[in-house]
């Protein structure tokens, strides 16, 4: 276990070396829409489609012919301020405060200016199969992440202001569309209309129901089981979650239920509602039984390898050392998936690569939060969970 903790440290040292130098600034993978070049597509839904699909899947980096900068990012920085208190609470190093506290700093300047309550959005627009959103657009899936970095903050520095960012962040989401069914309630997507995801919707029960803990609000614990019970009733029968219901997202991929037991258990010991127990215990086992293989090498969807995904290392190497203390074989788990990503997808500069297609072709563009800040919090998860076994 201490060799496996050299490790660990040794890769987040880089990387945090890695993030620093580059000012906290990379690319993302639905960046593409950025592009000056945009402006070609004629507000076509399926030529911005297109256009990001096209940069975001291509194992070349096409941004800099395509002109799109690397840029700030509010998801980012959520995630390195979760990394750095982490890493604050395990030595103790001041450093790590000071950089955690400028991060959320930055945070609170940068919230969506579309919304009075904090939220948080991408810095670029978006379109899919789903439709079309614009930069400053907050969902919910980035405004509970990021609130959850305040709660940390909160949890830690004992300062009231960080407290009152979360309590804002909640206002915001009970503000949201709710789509209200006999078998619970799910919470929207984005503001504007409802969409029900279940890994959003549980990310924003977790969120409300962590506040709650703090603040006793009523509400906030009345809607987070609501929202719940609507995404634990529809678990399949196997602990798999779809990504949504509609048909056009009944997809089961790594990261994303890996969000999904996450705020389980978030909700879970914030709440005090044992419930849904049998649905954390199932989904893990499902998680643990499909999405790696043997090698440590996570997997993007349940039935399929490629592509081989730094998000999906990430989330799975903070989703296992966290739900270690409720299954023991997790932290082995978590251990070899951070062997393997560290060996296969960190490369030499410190920075981990953005995916990995068949026939060994790697996509090595530097993505801020989706491989870089999501890992560092990872990691830190990890030396953490490693500490409290020892």
């Amino acid at each position: 276990m201490k060799d496996a903790a050299q490790s660990a440290l040794k890769s987040l040292k880089r990387l945090e070396k890695w993030v620093e130098e580059h000012n906290y600034k990379a690319y993302e993978p639905f960046d593409g829409l950025s592009s000056p070049l945009r402006a070609l597509t004629c507000g076509s839904l399926l030529l911005d489609r297109l256009l990001l699909q096209l940069i975001r899947q291509s194992p070349v980096n096409l941004r800099p012919l395509f002109r799109v900068k690397p840029l700030p990012s509010t998801k980012g920085r959520g995630y390195m301020a979760r990394g750095y208190l982490t890493m604050y609470e395990l030595t103790k190093d001041s450093d790590y405060r000071r950089k955690a506290v400028n991060c959320l700093e930055w945070l609170a300047a940068n919230k969506s200016p579309k919304f009075q309550e904090y939220s948080w959005a991408n810095h670029f627009d978006f379109a899919s199969r789903g439709g079309r959103y614009s930069k400053h657009e907050s969902i919910i899936v980035w405004t509970a992440i990021i609130g959850q970095a305040f709660l940390d903050a909160y949890e830690i520095l004992h300062e009231k202001r960080f407290l009152e960012v979360a309590e804002s962040v909640c206002r915001w989401i009970l503000s949201l569309p709710r789509e209200r069914t006999d078998t619970g309630t799910c919470i929207s997507y984005y503001a504007f209309s409802q969409s029900s995801i279940h890994n959003a919707n549980m990310l924003g029960a977790a969120m409300l129901a962590r506040t709650a803990k703090h603040n006793a609000s009523a509400e906030c614990l009345d809607v987070a089981k609501e929202a719940m019970k609507y995404s634990c009733s529809r678990q399949k029968d196997d602990g798999s979650w779809w990504y949504a219901e509609v048909p056009m997202y009944q997809w089961v991929d790594n990261f994303h239920t890996g969000y999904n037991l996450d705020s389980l258990k978030c909700y879970m010991e914030s709440s005090g509602d044992d419930t849904y127990r049998k649905h954390l215990v199932k989904g893990l086992k499902f998680y643990t039984d499909h999405f790696f293989e043997e090698d440590g090498c996570p997997k993007y969807y349940n039935n399929r390898k490629y592509p081989v995904d730094s998000q999906c290392a990430a989330q799975a190497i903070e989703t296992l050392a966290s739900l270690s203390q409720e299954a023991p074989a997790a932290l082995p788990l978590a251990l070899k998936v951070a062997r393997w990503t560290i060996a296969n997808m960190q490369d030499s500069d410190g920075h981990f690569y953005y995916r990995q297609y068949p026939l060994g072709i790697k996509a090595k563009a530097p993505m801020f939060h989706w491989a870089q800040a999501t890992m560092y919090r990872g990691l830190a998860v990890l030396l953490r969970a490693i500490e409290s076994h020892k």
